[in-house]
């Protein structure tokens, strides 16, 4: 294995930071994983809706809309930048 080289690092720390101070990318780039966990979760809820018992199998999807939620706040709020520490 090799050592990470100086032109990788600093590429990744550009895109983090254009990541982190770009409103709009951190807008579209969380609201897009808000609406995603939403898509994901009507899916579930439209199965739920047929009578089917819950099986692990929709509490897993269920979860997976709300991580995907939560995700997208994440990036939105930004609180790695707003931390006072």
């Amino acid at each position: 294995m090799s050592a990470p080289t100086g032109e990788t690092d600093s590429l990744q720390s550009k895109s983090r930071q254009l990541l982190e101070s770009c409103w709009s990318c951190r807008l579209i780039s969380g609201a897009g994983l808000m609406l995603s966990g939403a898509y994901v979760f009507n899916a579930a809820r439209k199965i739920m809706r047929t009578g089917v018992l819950m099986t692990p199998g929709l509490v897993a999807q269920i979860t997976f809309a709300g991580c995907l939620t939560a995700w997208g706040m994440v990036v939105i709020a930004n609180p790695v930048k707003n931390s006072k520490i």
